[in-house]
């Protein structure tokens, strides 16, 4: 039995040893780490305490410590007043639009991509849709402005042609929904892409060929090889996704809207960016944002929970 026992201490510190040494074989690895450590705690965990002035009437002349506790007050004002039903529908609509058309549109330039024969023209077509993604939105903006302006916008210079009436885009409300979805789409699906190209070129060229000998076409081989494998991608984008559906890019609907069509460009982010810093509201607007938030938690454990139950393998935890 001592035996035993000395044996087991033996190893257990032989094992503690060895831990020891890989953590200063690491050394170098550790010190790269230090900065990626300081950024989130600078800049993502210690901000966190900011949230404690939506229980207070926060005055940056009293400080966290002076300023009255008005406890909830500032979120029931936001969920009474005539601003709440507006950006909260606003917001799910803009989410639910991107995960309708924006969030299939990389799947399928990705299958598209993977499907051409021609590697030049493969990474040619890449290159192009890829290439919106690192210019800036300021950019975008003002190019899809300028396309959609009622008298020198190209698409009103075709209406034109045929003979219809130029149509005020950027000043009706209606188009706000469908002009966002797009240009998100636009710039953003060529980047996104590449995460399912990834799992495209990982897919066992052995399933194709079996497929193949089965008598299965390309439309088969796609429902049945490709599908099944990049459906575990799929699934972990989808629940990421979910996250950020009430999250809605903050600068890029407000480099689009405009004073006209704030009843349905107006959403959360940029709502708490007009209370809170134009109107100088910080308490109230950080309870906004903090509402944001919890919406955002929730769907993420909700989809989450969802697919786990289904396909637990996809899941994120």
């Amino acid at each position: 039995m001592n035996i035993q026992l000395s044996t087991i201490n033996n190893r257990k510190r032989q094992n503690s040893s060895v831990g020891k040494n890989k953590l200063i074989d690491q050394k170098a690895l550790w010190i790269m780490l230090i900065p990626v450590l300081a950024y989130f705690i600078l800049f993502k965990y210690l901000p966190i305490s900011g949230v404690i002035i939506a229980f207070q009437r926060f005055s940056p002349f009293k400080g966290f410590l002076d300023s009255p506790w008005v406890g909830l007050q500032h979120f029931i004002s936001f969920f009474q007043s005539v601003y709440f039903m507006r950006v909260l529908r606003n917001t799910l609509v803009i989410g639910l639009f991107y995960m309708i058309f924006a969030f299939p549109a990389p799947i399928i330039l990705a299958l598209i991509l993977n499907g051409i024969k021609s590697v030049r023209f493969r990474k040619l077509s890449q290159t192009i849709t890829l290439l919106p993604h690192f210019v800036s939105f300021v950019v975008i903006a003002g190019i899809t402005l300028s396309i959609l302006s009622p008298s020198t916008g190209a698409l009103n210079a075709v209406r034109e042609m045929m003979g219809l009436e130029p149509v005020f885009f950027m000043q009706e409300s209606k188009y706000f929904w469908w002009i966002y979805t797009a240009v998100r789409i636009f710039k953003e699906s060529g980047f996104e892409a590449i995460i399912y190209l990834a799992a495209l070129i990982a897919i066992d060229p052995s399933l194709y060929e079996a497929a193949e000998c089965d008598g299965a076409g390309r439309w088969q081989q796609l429902w049945s090889v490709t599908i099944p494998c990049i459906l575990p991608t799929i699934i972990i984008m989808f629940v990421i996704r979910m996250g950020k559906l009430i999250t809605v890019s903050f600068e890029e609907v407000l480099l689009l809207q405009n004073e006209v069509i704030l009843s349905t460009s107006e959403v959360i982010s940029t709502f708490v960016y007009r209370r809170g810093l134009v109107n100088a509201d910080y308490s109230y607007a950080t309870a906004v944002g903090l509402f944001e938030t919890f919406v955002s938690m929730v769907l993420v454990i909700g989809s989450n929970t969802l697919v786990k139950r289904f396909r637990s393998e996809s899941s994120l935890w």
